[in-house]
């Protein structure tokens, strides 16, 4: 359920941002940057954050404005020397459970109720809820904040950068879960505010790659996903190439969508000469689940292994206590993505993924046999199997129902029978190339390898030729115009990122 202005929210994939938003925020917050030293162009970045989210639906501003205040007090009490380790527990109890309440109530009441009723009988109806936007993101990280404030004893002094730190929008929506100690020291620097062409130039750059993948390549790919999933939804019943080819297709969609955010998000970032860490990493080259989950969505990552993973106790306390501890990290982190069984299923199948992979890493460690053994065909396989159960998740990660997530797994097992669709040539072709492009092409934080682009180093920065590295020439300014346009013609409808979901 959606409310807000015009046709829906203010997308960065949206000609109103493109052409009017961003043009205005980044004029007026290097002009005020200009004139007053920076508090001045953090104000209007809080301004301008704001108005950004408040498109969407005014109506929930207040949450944002409430959660911002809430928190910034709790910090500062937990930053005062005066309070004892009682006073200050309490506090920290306070901030984590009252951020906890908030998400519970907005995302998780109507599903706990709903379930409640069905096993009492009924009698536990709620009123639908509509979800506010970015409320997983903007929760978690100043959880976060609270946490490192308590243990550090440090809390942030100026509600104003407080504020920015938490609302800026292009990190605001999905993402990156930011740690303020990333954020808070950029925005003390008076480079900060001063107008540089290269930063202008890099951010443009990846922001229009970001575009790209999202328009062009993500779109594109969802009409063989979209269909067969909403088919299995009402009770159709898809063959096993229209199912594999579903399957295949969300996966590189959600690749393509949520790379693209990163990268919109990385670039809007460095427009305003602020980096922003890295949130994805070429994932599918990955060679184990381990290695999946370091290079997906890797600040969510780094919060559940941070505040939740280490503090129940890690590796510390024996394997059986760590393969606990790593499932219910899996199955909040599932829970996180959404209020649905599906999601739970998801992470609980992550979190077997996890459980088996470092069974067979210390099965190797006994042996004498690691992970760089096998050679080239070892690599390869180890590849196609993380693959493949990473597609086997994203079923019912992507599924309305487990009745539907079910349909699609017996179709890719072979049970409605294996006609080929009409098109299939095409889809398979299509589906090919993408594959390529994910395991074997350069990322964006390789293309753009001469420059600083986020505060994470990527592990793939040094892969491929030097040829392929972007830098700002005549050559480069036309490929770039060329992709820039394709992207932005490619703004043709309402299309909403993945990760705004949740």
């Amino acid at each position: 359920m959606r409310a807000g202005w015009g046709d829906g929210w203010m997308l960065f994939n949206s000609h109103v941002f493109i052409f009017g938003f961003l043009p205005l925020t980044l004029l007026l917050f290097y002009l005020l940057g200009r004139a007053g030293r920076g508090r001045p162009a953090r104000a209007w970045l809080v301004f301008a954050s704001l108005f950004f989210y408040g498109w969407w639906n005014p109506a929930y501003l207040p949450l944002i404005l409430t959660s911002v205040l809430f928190n910034y007090s709790v910090g500062r009490g937990l930053s005062r020397s005066g309070h004892g380790p009682s006073r200050r527990n309490g506090l920290l109890f306070l901030g984590v459970a009252g951020n906890l309440a908030a998400l519970a109530y907005f995302k998780y009441a109507n599903f706990f109720a709903g379930n409640l009723s069905e096993v009492a009988g009924g009698g536990f109806e709620l009123a639908p809820i509509v979800l506010p936007l970015a409320i997983s993101f903007f929760t978690f990280q100043q959880i976060a904040y609270l946490v490192d404030a308590y243990r550090s004893g440090r809390g942030e002094r100026s509600l104003l950068d407080y504020a920015i730190f938490v609302t800026f929008f292009p990190q605001l929506i999905a993402g990156p879960i930011v740690h303020h100690r990333e954020m808070l020291p950029q925005f003390a620097r008076e480079e900060t505010y001063r107008y540089q062409r290269s930063n202008l130039e890099v951010g443009l750059t990846v922001f229009f790659i970001g575009l790209f993948k999202k328009v062009v390549l993500a779109d594109g790919v969802a009409l063989y996903a979209t269909p067969v999933f909403q088919a299995a939804a009402l009770g159709g019943a898809p063959g096993f190439f229209e199912a594999w080819g579903a399957a295949l297709a969300y996966t590189f969609q959600l690749y393509f969508d949520f790379s693209g955010y990163s990268d919109m998000a990385i670039g809007l970032g460095r427009m305003f000469g602020l980096g922003l860490p890295l949130n994805f990493d070429s994932p599918y080259r990955a060679k184990s689940i381990i290695d999946f989950w370091r290079c997906w969505h890797m600040t969510l990552s780094r919060f559940l292994r941070d505040y939740l993973y280490l503090p129940l106790g890690g590796n510390r306390r024996g394997r059986v206590r760590r393969y606990l501890n790593l499932m219910i990290t899996m199955l909040l982190g599932g829970l996180w993505h959404g209020a649905g069984w599906t999601f739970v299923v998801w992470g609980a199948l992550h979190g077997v993924y996890l459980l088996l992979n470092h069974a067979w890493r210390a099965l190797g460690e006994r042996w004498g046999w690691g992970s760089t053994t096998g050679g080239p065909l070892a690599s390869g396989a180890a590849r196609l199997i993380t693959f493949l159960a990473v597609v086997l998740g994203w079923v019912v990660f992507r599924a309305e129902s487990m009745d539907a997530a079910l349909t699609i797994y017996g179709a890719m097992a072979g049970r409605n029978g294996a006609a080929w669709p009409a098109g299939g040539l095409e889809q398979l072709g299509y589906l090919s190339l993408l594959l390529g492009v994910v395991w074997w092409a350069p990322n964006t934080q390789t293309f753009m390898s001469r420059f600083e682009t986020s505060l994470t180093p990527s592990r793939e920065r040094d892969r491929g030729p030097a040829w392929l590295r972007w830098r700002p020439t005549r050559g480069w300014a036309f490929v770039m115009a060329l992709v820039t346009v394709w992207g932005i013609l490619g703004i043709n409808k309402y299309s909403e990122f993945l990760y705004f979901q949740f």
